[in-house]
């Protein structure tokens, strides 16, 4: 129990740390950080329930106010802002990256993290994020997707590093890669 906690706590931790790298801000609002990377490996490295509760546990510090997300944002206010649906969807990318790594055991890990980070840290992502640019923007689902089609490369390059960290880390440290442990 200790070291699940310890766990969430350092990956939450770890996508605060991705937040130092400069965020570059689009015209419409919403920035290009490396937080996203952090919220991938959140799903691959332990798995879809600690996963999401490790992003949950670093919107809360937000929420409260401290200034963790790129830029040093952080309070309420960025949650009725244009990023407010990759926020929401962040916790939720991480549990489905998870799953899939959790369930997918037959395949090369770094493939399938890959995916899994390509399919919950992208896809699953963007449907939030595409709705709640739609919303804050009162822009068509269609004219917030193509908003979001500039982040598309980044992602991808991201979900290969996710997958290629993640068989990394399994070699180096195998019982540390939580979503492919015996016990769940």
């Amino acid at each position: 129990m200790e070291k699940n906690v310890a766990l969430i706590a350092l990956f939450a931790a770890l996508i605060a740390a991705l937040g130092l790298i400069p965020k570059i801000t689009l015209a419409f609002g919403v920035p290009i950080t490396a937080q996203s990377l952090g919220v991938m490996l959140c799903g691959t490295v332990l798995g879809s329930k600690r996963g999401g509760l490790a992003v949950s546990l670093f919107l809360l510090l937000v929420a409260i106010g401290l200034p963790l997300l790129s830029g040093g944002r952080g309070g309420l206010g960025v949650f009725v802002s244009p990023s407010v649906g990759f926020l929401i969807g962040w916790p939720i990318a991480a549990f489905v990256t998870g799953l899939i790594v959790e369930k997918w055991r037959k395949v090369n890990l770094a493939l399938v993290a890959g995916i899994a980070s390509v399919i919950g840290g992208i896809m699953v992502m963007y449907v939030f994020g595409i709705v709640g640019l739609s919303i804050f923007l009162e822009k068509t689902l269609v004219e917030s997707a193509a908003l979001v089609a500039v982040f598309v490369p980044g992602d991808i390059l991201k979900a290969a590093i996710a997958g290629m960290l993640t068989s990394a880390l399994a070699k180096a440290r195998p019982a540390s890669v939580l979503s492919r442990a015996d016990v769940v």
